[in-house]
C-alpha cells in the first residue's frame, strides 16, 4: 500500500468529514440523493466518451494508484549490471538459468537467448512499451474526464434545484433550506473530483512516468548486453537516467 496516496485521501476524507459534523447539520449532508446523482451522473456521462471495456479496466487499475511501488530503477539497472557481467563471464545462454525480477526485460533476454537480432528484439520491446503507455494514458484519462465531470454534474443538480426553489417561493421561510438543499450537488461534486478522482489520475500518471522510465532502461540494458558492453559502462550510462542526488547515492553505495 503506497503511504503517501492512503494518507492524502484519508487525511482529506476526515478533514471533510470532520466540517460536516461541525456544522450541526449531519442529517442534511448524508442525504443520498445529492452524492448519488453527481457520482451516477459522473460515471454515465464519462462512458459515453469511452467504450465498456476501457471504461471497466480503468476502473480495476486503481489499484494500482494506491499499490506500494516496487519499481526502483536503481534495483532494474542492478538488476541488468548482473545480467551483463554473467553475459561477459558465460556467455548468453548463461542467462537462460537465471531468474528475473522484471517480467519486461525478462522477455528481451528470453528473445536475445533466442539469438534474435538487435534491431528486431529493440523494435518488439519498443512496440511493447508503446502499448503499454497507451494503455496507462488510456486510464489515467478515464479518471481525469471523471474529475471534470464530477463537478459539472455538481452545477446541473444545483440548477435544477435553485429553479425547484424559485418555482415554489410561497413560503419565504423555506428559501434558505432549499438553496442548501439545492447547492448541496455542487459541494459533492467539487468533492469527489479534488478528493478521489483528480487524485487517482495524478497518481496513475506519475505510476506511468515511472514505469516508461523503466521500460527505457530495460530496452537500452538489453542493447547494451546483447553488444557485450562492459558492466561498469553499462552502470554509469544507465545511470544518467537517474536523479542526479540518486546517482550520488549510488555511487556512494558503490564505493562502500
Amino acid at each position: 500500500m503506497d503511504l503517501a496516496t492512503l494518507i492524502g485521501m484519508l487525511g482529506a476524507l476526515l478533514a471533510f468529514a470532520f466540517m460536516v459534523y461541525d456544522s450541526n447539520q449531519l442529517q442534511m449532508f448524508l442525504e443520498p440523493k445529492s452524492p448519488s446523482f453527481v457520482l451516477v451522473g459522473t460515471m454515465l456521462g464519462v462512458m459515453v466518451r469511452f467504450s465498456m471495456g476501457h471504461f471497466i479496466k480503468s476502473l480495476a487499475v486503481v489499484a494500482k494508484a494506491f499499490a506500494r511501488g516496487n519499481d526502483d530503477p536503481q534495483a532494474l539497472i542492478d538488476e541488468i549490471v548482473e545480467l551483463a557481467t554473467v553475459n561477459r563471464k558465460d556467455g548468453l545462454l548463461a542467462l537462460e538459468k537465471i531468474t528475473i525480477s522484471d517480467p519486461f526485460l525478462d522477455e528481451g533476454i528470453k528473445m536475445l537467448i533466442d539469438g534474435s537480432k538487435a534491431d528486431v528484439v529493440k523494435q518488439s520491446m519498443t512496440k511493447n512499451m508503446r502499448g503499454i503507455i497507451e494503455r496507462n494514458a488510456l486510464s489515467e484519462k478515464v479518471w481525469r474526464s471523471m474529475g471534470d465531470a464530477a463537478p459539472a454534474f455538481g452545477m446541473i443538480g444545483t440548477v435544477i434545484g435553485l429553479v425547484a426553489m424559485m418555482a415554489n417561493m410561497d413560503d419565504p421561510k423555506t428559501i434558505g433550506t432549499a438553496m442548501a438543499a439545492a447547492l448541496l450537488t455542487t459541494l459533492w461534486g467539487t468533492t469527489l473530483a479534488n478528493i478521489v478522482f483528480l487524485p487517482v489520475a495524478d497518481k496513475l500518471k506519475y505510476r506511468s512516468n515511472t514505469e516508461k522510465l523503466n521500460l527505457t532502461i530495460g530496452i537500452d540494458g538489453v542493447m547494451a548486453i546483447q553488444a557485450g558492453q562492459n558492466p561498469r559502462v553499462i552502470a554509469s550510462v544507465l545511470s544518467s537516467y537517474l536523479d542526479p542526488t540518486r546517482r550520488v547515492d549510488s555511487d556512494r553505495k558503490k564505493g562502500k
